[in-house]
Order: C-alpha cells, then structure tokens, then sequence
C-alpha cells in the first residue's frame, strides 16, 4: 500500500472521495479542526487519544472513527510509536451517487454516530483485516493507470463502507470503557449546537446549568480542547458554511447563525476558511 507524509491543508480537492494513508515516525502536530466532508479515520498504529467533540477516545490498532462536517476533532498523538492510519474522505455528491444506485443511505452510520455521540468503531479481527485488504486493493486501483482503475476504487470502497456500517451497528458496548468524557460539558455541547442563534455567553450557560463559571470554563476547555467562546464562534461559522453550500444567500447564513454584525462575520469566515463567504456559495 501506498503510504504518504501527513499534509496539514486538510483541504479535499477531488470532487467524490479521497484516499490517504500516512505514516509518520515522528508524531506531527494537527490543531482542532474540521471539514465539509465526511471523514472514515482508520487507526493502524500509534499511540493517539482522538478528542471529536468533547469526548476523548483512546484508540487501539483497527479501531475506526466517524466524523461528520460539523465535528470539530482533532488527535492527540504521543511519540514512541510510529503513527500510522488511513483517512478517507468522501464528499456529499458521493454518498448521493450511492443513494440514486443501490438506494440506500450510506450516511446513516455518521448520523447515528453524531445523534448518539459516540464515534468510535471497534471491529472483530476477521474485519479489521477485510478492511484492510480492501484498502490494499483501493490504494493500487487508485495508483493504477489501467483501464477501469476508477471504477474499481468506486467500487472497492463501496464495499469497504458497507463493511463499515455493518461493524458499526454492530459494536460492542465495551468501547465505551475508552472514552472519557463529562455528561455536564455534553449536555452543554448539545444545548450550543440546538442553540446556535441564541445568547449563549458564559454567564448564561453557567446559569442555565447551575454550575459556577469557573468550573465551566475549566471543564469545557479540558474536554473540548477549545475555550467556550472558541467553541461556539467555531460551529456557528461551520453552520454558516453548511448554509452556504445549500444555497443560502450571504446575508442569511450570517444571520441565521448568531452573527449581528455582518463586518465582523466576513472577518469571522474568512480568519476560518481562507475565503470570503460568497466565494464558498454553490453559486
């Protein structure tokens, strides 16, 4: 398998999916972050803690972690072993191509996983190594110049995502026992996301859920990575974002998403994701 050095840009260029498999001697250092895609994280080795909103999960090799375009996630890689994994990405067009030919929803694993917070994808060792080989073959169709080496990978990580989603539903409830997270910050969490138009200021959140400032400011910053107020001015562009890609018109998405000062939020977007707003509408 082809293996590749870590790229920081995050920045997907292909319009369906892409295939990445890195492997770094030395750990690199990879900030918070998110994209508008959904991303397959593939653990194979390492020493790595992965924090997806709020919750912290200490993976093994073989374990698989879902991400969807409003998680902000990041690992928490420790030296002493090499750092190796496989990160596919796939694009919103995909899973519809998928939806219009086999009719099925290829997304539901993601949206489960984000509806119930947990992300984390522990297979059986007879999975683990089909998912393997089935990367093995993506990774030389994709590498290959032969005739029919895109339908291949299509087609090979068609498969590799229906063995996902099976693995998923599947899972046993002992990876609980490797995440560690704070039901209080989770329920915040929650309230931030359903709230994005609201108030929502420290002194409102810890009045609201009856804890002192201190404690929350303490806590939310030990599980999310984040301060409180980076948190929330990071998924209300990211919601600003998601509109604009639907067709929204700048304006809208600026107020939809808590934002009163329009200025403020161009500066806002663009500091996040390197272009203006208009430039990241469909249109």
């Amino acid at each position: 398998m082809y293996k590749e050095q870590f790229n920081p840009s995050q920045i997907m260029t292909e319009r369906y999916y892409e295939f990445h498999h890195s492997y770094n001697e030395n750990p690199p250092v990879v900030e918070f972050h998110q994209h508008p895609f959904y991303e397959i994280f593939f653990f194979l080795s390492g020493n790595v803690t992965y924090i997806i909103e709020g919750r912290s999960y200490k993976l093994r090799p073989g374990d698989i972690l879902l991400t969807s375009s409003s998680d902000i996630h990041r690992p928490d890689i420790r030296p002493g072993r090499p750092y190796e994994r496989i990160v596919i990405w796939l694009a919103d067009d995909f899973f519809e191509r998928l939806q219009d030919f086999f009719d099925e929803d290829f997304t539901a694993c993601f949206t489960d996983a984000a509806l119930k917070d947990y992300r984390l994808i522990r297979p059986d060792s007879q999975n683990i190594a089909h998912l393997k080989q089935l990367c093995n073959e993506m990774s030389k169709a994709k590498h290959s110049s032969e005739m029919g080496s895109l339908a291949l990978t299509s087609a090979y990580l068609t498969e590799f995502l229906v063995y996902v989603s099976r693995a998923y539903y599947d899972a046993p409830d002992s990876v609980k026992n490797d995440i560690t997270e704070n039901e209080k910050i989770n329920q915040i969490i929650t309230y931030i996301n359903e709230n994005l138009t609201e108030e929502l200021s420290l002194d409102q959140l810890a009045a609201g859920f009856y804890i002192s400032k201190y404690y929350l400011s303490r806590q939310f910053k030990q599980f999310t990575g984040l301060s409180l107020y980076q948190y929330i001015m990071k998924k209300r562009l990211i919601s600003a974002r998601n509109m604009l890609k639907a067709g929204s018109p700048v304006m809208d998405a600026c107020l939809c998403c808590g934002f009163s000062d329009y200025s403020n939020f161009l500066k806002a977007f663009k500091r996040e994701f390197g272009q203006n707003p208009s430039n990241y509408s469909r249109g």
